[in-house]
């Protein structure tokens, strides 16, 4: 198993990306897991809140494995997306989800972090987006943060590839994270606090607040999604091109 869940007392369930190794990267099997996660909390009524986090303390996660290959269809109308259905929404999970980052959290992790109701983060945290450094299109991870960030921020963040990446602070000042855990202590206990407040109300008005909240940003959200597929296709360089560049890539990046 590549995805740890422990449901605490008081309702709050605790999952965690367990590939510290991978930098808690996503393969097909932990994409399948977590899908199956969400599914089987809707109808877990023992759980009426959720923590998310990675394992260790180097990445909350750093999107798709780039040891996956995915098969993709010939034409340019259609992205086979295995991180799609990664998502508590994508799998109408209505009952909150707090994020608990601590290191890395970059590319596909945005799939998870824009269906969390917010993002707690460990003070050395740090947010990027590596797609254009490597010959791919930000589609995806920039309309899920354009819900959450400044469009500007978001523009730099995903223009800037691996030569720039957002401290935990910076990305509280500009909405990303509404909270900074200090050095040394657990970004998890932290959102643990706030899981477990939320969870001591009534599930039913939770839920349909969670829901609410969504649906404020839900039609431009899906508008802007429905693009994504053929921008990527048409977009992207072939993955051996890819490969290529992340193969060249050189070291050293500044924080802002």
């Amino acid at each position: 198993m590549t995805v740890r869940t422990e449901v605490r007392d008081g309702g709050v369930a605790v999952v965690t990306l367990d590939r510290p190794e991978r930098h808690n990267a996503i393969d097909l099997e932990t994409a399948a897991e977590l899908a199956a996660v969400w599914r089987g909390f809707r109808m877990d009524d023992s759980v009426r809140a959720v923590v998310l986090t990675g394992a260790g303390d180097r990445a909350f996660c750093t999107g798709l494995d780039r040891a996956v290959r995915v098969p993709q269809p010939s034409g340019p109308y259609s992205v086979e997306d295995p991180l799609l259905t990664i998502g508590p929404k994508a799998n109408d999970l209505w009952k909150p989800v707090v994020a608990a980052v601590g290191g890395m959290a970059c590319g596909g992790a945005f799939y998870l972090l824009g269906e969390a109701e917010f993002i707690v983060a460990a003070e050395h945290a740090t947010f990027f987006d590596p797609h254009t450094s490597y010959g791919m299109v930000s589609a995806y991870e920039a309309v899920y943060m354009a819900q959450r960030m400044p469009v500007g921020e978001v523009a730099r963040m995903a223009l800037m590839g691996t030569a720039e990446r957002l401290t935990a602070r910076r990305a509280y000042e500009i909405g990303l994270v509404s909270e900074v855990t200090p050095a040394g202590a657990d970004p998890v206990a932290a959102a643990l606090r706030a899981a477990a407040v939320i969870a001591s109300y009534p599930s039913a008005a939770v839920q349909g607040t969670v829901r609410a909240v969504w649906a404020a940003k839900e039609a431009a959200l899906a508008q802007a999604l429905a693009h994504a597929p053929q921008l990527v296709a048409l977009g992207n360089l072939p993955p051996e091109r890819q490969a290529g560049l992340f193969a060249a890539r050189t070291p050293g990046f500044r924080t802002r």
